[in-house]
């Protein structure tokens, strides 16, 4: 398999405007690669940097120094050289993400906050909403809580939905910042059984999991951010 996702000596620091420009660095050095069908986890303790490099890879945080390279379809991307129409193109057609928190507009139905990717990319409405349902089920989302915005449902529902629309296309390289965190132990191993299915597509996974058990099941190889400890 080849690799879909390098990452090149790339760092990153934030400066505080409000503190008189301090410069806080998060992290430097980091370097791993991601194959097709491969899932490589990012582990460490808490504020290492594990989710900052996820965003560096999704375009959220420009990098200070180094590359992110993505290949895909023929085409090599430096993320981290490249314009923001760019990296629309890539979050639409080439790298799926699954963040902590549900981002959704208000009183869009569930149902169409889970196809929305696929529209994006060119599916018909009926058919992308057809799709959302079939994945709804499998995360255990009662047909009820469809037509319903899902800013009013518990936090693990929310967490289920994000799920959702994040797996829902098949998309080469495919981010993961703790989904499992808030659920239950039936609907992890619903989460574990469409990540080896993204596997076996060929998809390329970076996953944070500290749920050590979920991380066992899931990765082919562990990445410790602490080696990429930016120094002060």
């Amino acid at each position: 398999m080849f690799a879909i996702l390098e990452v090149i000596e790339a760092r990153k620091s934030f400066t505080m405007h409000l503190q008189g420009g301090v410069c806080l660095p998060a992290v430097a050095g980091v370097n791993f690669l991601v194959h097709a069908g491969e899932c490589v986890a990012l582990i460490g303790p808490s504020g290492s940097g594990k989710s900052s490099i996820l965003k560096m890879i999704f375009g959220s945080y420009r990098c200070d120094e180094g590359s992110i390279v993505l290949r895909h379809a023929d085409t090599t991307t430096d993320i981290a050289a490249s314009e923001p129409r760019r990296i629309l193109a890539l979050r639409r057609d080439t790298i799926a993400y699954v963040s902590q928190f549900l981002r959704a507009v208000p009183r869009v139905s569930a149902l169409d906050v889970v196809a929305e990717p696929l529209v994006a990319s060119g599916f018909d409405r009926e058919t992308a909403r057809a799709r959302a349902g079939i994945m709804l089920q499998r995360l255990n989302i009662p047909e009820r809580l469809w037509p319903i915005p899902p800013a009013t449902f518990s936090g693990g529902e929310q967490q289920r939905v994000n799920i959702a629309r994040g797996f829902l296309p098949v998309m080469p390289l495919l981010l993961l910042d703790e989904p499992t965190a808030s659920l239950d132990a039936g609907n992890c191993d619903v989460v574990v059984a469409l990540i080896a299915e993204k596997k076996r597509q060929g998809v390329a996974v970076v996953a944070i999991v500290h749920d050590a058990d979920v991380r066992d099941a899931i990765a082919d190889r562990v990445v410790d951010v602490a080696a990429f400890a930016a120094a002060a």
